[in-house]
């Protein structure tokens, strides 16, 4: 293809500008082209990869001075700058009437802000806030990522509004919290106690960026408990307070009666007598659109009431000392339960997996209908890789679904490029519904099929053929900026406006240009030039070459902005900066005449568009069900196994790979803070609780260490609640004696000698076995194996000898310990006979009478020892 001048076009043999290999009919009976010349850029260091996509970023609301609302907190050295635009009276509707108007909530005046410096921001009634916040809240306007970026979904971008009862109904807590990449809002209501562990467990699964709460909550002198506990607890989370009228129950069913898509209008009936959740959510959401600038469409949110009935709650402390998510050593290691669960391919998946793994399921029926699905996709292979493949596919499907939902309050060049990239994305998700319903038609489990039968909604396909009837056919998501680019420019079908098909005529002329521009610079001066491209910098050109071969060492004058990577040389020159900028004016009218195509293609597929949230629920339940299944085959008893086996093999890959792989750390522990946590522990638990204690009592002597434990155990057997209890005090075990609901189990360990065959060591099994260990000085064989000198092992085995011998000749020689061995033998023997005995009543009777004789003669002995001496 010859540019304007009928100039030859460079090639190289890397990615191609074009993204599409033929012509297309345009206005006039023209053949409408794009550039088919290759750039070279997986060579630049300049690519994408590390300047982002040049479709993202967010948009920051107009307007200069102090003209609106500014957020009342501090974010480093920046302040989230208010909208330009008139702020008219209704919440939601058209983009012009958005926002209360700024007299309406007393906002502070533009001339009021004036002096202040960029840390100090002046407060306003809606926003009072709090110095010492880690950042400001990114703005909307982003595209979503691709399943590949799979960090970036542990970004935190939620914000949560807290609110508690006052008077009588201080303790009752409503919550809303709304994800900036996800258009669900969570409502929670409970009452919790004075420790407030439901709201900090909560607040940590959700992992909040930002936190609300009432200003009465934090007035001077009268800090509420739980202010002061949230602020504890998450010292890097930025916190804003709001005037307590806003909370506002009323108001807050008024909202969500507005944004709720009709498919989740039963969640009317769950929470219109929720009233502290309702309050919360109106607080949340005039936040979220006074100050994040973000507002959602009418009727197109998810709502939901998330209730405690049918999962665990997991406390904060157990989760952190557990390493569910995060490892106590170094935050980046993996070596966590979610680390050796995870292999997810897409952003929703790992999230789903986070959220059931910190409050995880009860309901027996829901995880054995999962287990199945687990089994099928263990025993059929072709069904396994078959969905991983399709899965694997898709993009961040809530991200998408929040940014289509939202309306934007500004036409600028970056929201016209967001919209258009995010239907590209559409396109691309709603293309990957077929070949998903396909991996799914020979299924046989319930939850499977279910999901299947979902993805026969008509809507997909009803919101598809829309789509390509104005988009073209070939348009589809692709990596790399200038290649993405591509994709945007000429997305639309042409002949569909005349004036966008001379707008992308014009741009290719421009691009070819350059091209031919930088393959004249090649040949001027006989260097190995090539176009690079980048979304900083835009076109630049790109050379591999030793200094060594260039004229005095240096570039021609003529060539600026000149960066140097080992050996490969990247600048410009003044020619094809103005070419860069004639360049970004084209594809400025491009996106604008684009964008209008979009926006209405957009209003007609608008009702179709919450079938979407169907496919994220089950491309992220996919996604967790098939990464529990890949985790099942790492460990060693095959890949098909039962579906009531499956549990328990995921449990044991989790315990070996962290064990032989990490040695989990635990935190140093004081005894007052063990008896914190073991207070909390009696303080919650009940007999539908799991609870998980390490080593209570090591914090002080062994005698009071036992005393606590043994007194702690039977509190909790008497509970009934299923207990799992680690203890190195062996005196403990012998609680099975007394109580039946006990079972006592030990790790094996084997003794190895070592080569020279002179020296004992032991090695780590990583066996559970029934009964308690017959291990027999395990602390001295463990200091054996470490790097202690010899010197010092030799002396505290002697000491110990020592130590025992004294100890066994008091417990035989004092006369108390043997009455107190009587009668605990008394005591074991007679919780046996009442457990276990047949005797009918004439020998129970003998039975028991030559126990108590045993038991007298037992206690006297000790007495006729005294008097002869």
């Amino acid at each position: 293809m010859a540019g304007a001048g009928g100039r030859a076009i460079a090639s190289a043999t890397s990615e191609s500008y074009a993204g599409r290999g033929s012509s297309t009919p345009s206005v006039g009976g023209r053949a409408e082209q794009t550039p088919r010349y290759t750039l070279g850029l997986l060579q630049t260091p300049h690519s994408s990869e590390s300047t982002g996509a040049c479709s993202s970023g967010g948009i920051r609301p107009g307007g200069s001075g102090g003209e609106g609302l500014v957020a009342g907190r501090v974010a480093g050295n920046s302040a989230v700058k208010p909208a330009a635009s008139e702020r008219g009276e209704s919440y939601f509707g058209d983009k012009s009437s958005c926002v209360e108007n700024a007299n309406t909530l007393n906002l502070t005046s533009s001339s009021s802000l004036r002096g202040l410096n960029s840390t100090c921001i002046g407060k306003t009634p809606l926003s009072s806030g709090r110095s010492g916040c880690r950042s400001h809240t990114p703005l909307m306007g982003y595209s979503v990522t691709s399943s590949s970026a799979v960090s970036a979904h542990t970004v935190a971008s939620v914000i949560v509004a807290v609110v508690e009862g006052r008077g009588l109904a201080r303790g009752e807590v409503g919550m809303a919290s709304i994800d900036l990449k996800n258009p669900e809002i969570i409502l929670s209501q409970f009452a919790d106690n004075t420790t407030y562990t439901k709201v900090i467990t909560k607040l940590k699964i959700l992992t909040p960026l930002e936190i609300i709460m009432s200003n009465t909550a934090c007035d001077a002198g009268n800090t509420t408990k739980l202010f002061s506990l949230i602020t504890e607890h998450f010292k890097n989370v930025t916190f804003t307070t709001v005037q307590r009228k806003y909370f506002n129950e009323t108001k807050g069913l008024e909202y969500i009666e507005q944004l709720c898509a009709s498919e989740f209008s039963t969640i009317f009936m769950e929470v219109q007598s929720k009233y502290y959740c309702l309050a919360a959510a109106a607080a949340l959401l005039k936040y979220v659109e006074f100050i994040q600038n973000a507002v959602y469409a009418p009727k197109s949110l998810k709502v939901r009431f998330q209730g405690s009935e049918k999962t665990a709650m997991i406390d904060s402390s157990s989760a952190q000392n557990l390493e569910l998510v995060i490892n106590n050593r170094d935050s980046r290691n993996g070596h966590t339960l979610l680390g050796v669960l995870n292999y997810t391919k897409t952003p929703g998946g790992s999230r789903r997996l986070r959220a059931n793994i910190l409050e995880p399921l009860v309901d027996a029926e829901t995880i054995n209908t999962r287990l199945d699905s687990v089994q099928e996709l263990l025993q059929d292979e072709e069904l396994f890789f078959g969905l991983q493949a399709v899965i694997s596919k898709f993009l961040d499907t809530e991200q998408l679904l929040s940014v289509l939902v939202q309306i934007p309050k500004q036409d600028t060049v970056k929201t016209a490029e967001s919209k258009i990239t995010n239907l590209i994305y559409l396109k691309h998700t709603l293309e990957l519904v077929e070949p998903l319903k396909a991996a799914l038609r020979s299924c046989n489990t319930q939850l499977l099929k279910a999901y299947y039968n979902s993805l026969e909604d008509t809507r997909f396909g009803i919101i598809l053929e829309k789509i390509t009837s104005v988009i073209n056919d070939d348009t589809r998501y692709t990596k790399g900026c200038l290649s993405m680019r591509t994709q945007k420019c000429y997305a639309v079908k042409p002949n569909i406006n005349e004036f966008l098909d001379i707008a992308r005529r014009t741009y290719t002329e421009i691009v070819d240009d350059i091209a031919g521009m930088i393959t004249q610079l090649a040949e001027k001066y006989s260097l190995p030039m090539k176009t690079g491209f980048s979304s900083a910098r835009g076109f630049f050109i790109q050379m591999n070459a030793d200094c060594s071969t260039l004229p005095n060492g240096q570039l021609p004058s003529e060539f600026t902005k000149i960066t140097k990577m080992k050996n490969t040389y990247s600048f410009t020159s003044a020619d094809l900066i103005k070419m860069n900028e004639r360049c970004q004016e084209s594809l400025r009218e491009i996106y604008h005449m684009t964008y209008l195509i979009v926006c209405k293609l957009l209003n007609e597929i608008y009702e179709h568009i919450h079938c979407l949230y169907k496919l994220s629920d089950i491309v992220s339940m996919l996604d967790m069900l098939l990464s529990f299944a890949h985790a099942c085959t790492l460990s060693d008893y095959g890949s098909y196994v039962p579906a009531e086996y499956c549990s328990f093999r995921i449990a044991e890959q989790i315990f070996t790979r962290i064990g032989m792989d990490d040695d989990i750390e635990t935190n140093a522990s004081t005894f007052m803070k063990e008896m914190k946590e073991i207070t909390y522990i009696i303080q919650n638990a009940n007999d539908k609780s799991l609870i998980i204690i390490d080593e209570l009592g090591r914090g002080t002597s062994a005698e009071e260490g036992i005393g606590i434990c043994y007194a702690a155990c039977e509190y909790l057997l008497n509970l009934k609640a299923f207990t799992l209890f680690a203890t190195h005090f062996l005196e403990l075990c012998h609680i099975d004696a007394l109580y039946p609901n006990v079972e006592n189990y030990h790790f094996q360990v084997q003794h190895v000698r070592s080569s020279a065959g002179n020296k004992e060591k032991i090695a780590y099994t990583y066996t559970l076995s029934k009964g308690y260990t017959e291990e027999k000085n395990y602390g001295l064989k463990a200091a054996e194996v470490s790097s202690l000198p010899s010197s010092i092992i030799l002396d505290a085995k002697e000491i110990t000898s020592h130590i025992a011998k004294q100890i066994l000749h008091r417990q035989k020689s004092t006369p108390e310990m043997m009455k107190q061995r009587a009668t605990y033998q008394l005591a074991m023997r007679l919780v046996q006979t009442a457990r276990n005995s047949r005797l009918d009543p004439d020998s129970l009777r003998v039975y028991l009478k030559a126990l108590k004789k045993k038991y007298e003669a037992s206690c006297a002995t000790p007495r006729k020892n005294d008097e002869q001496q």
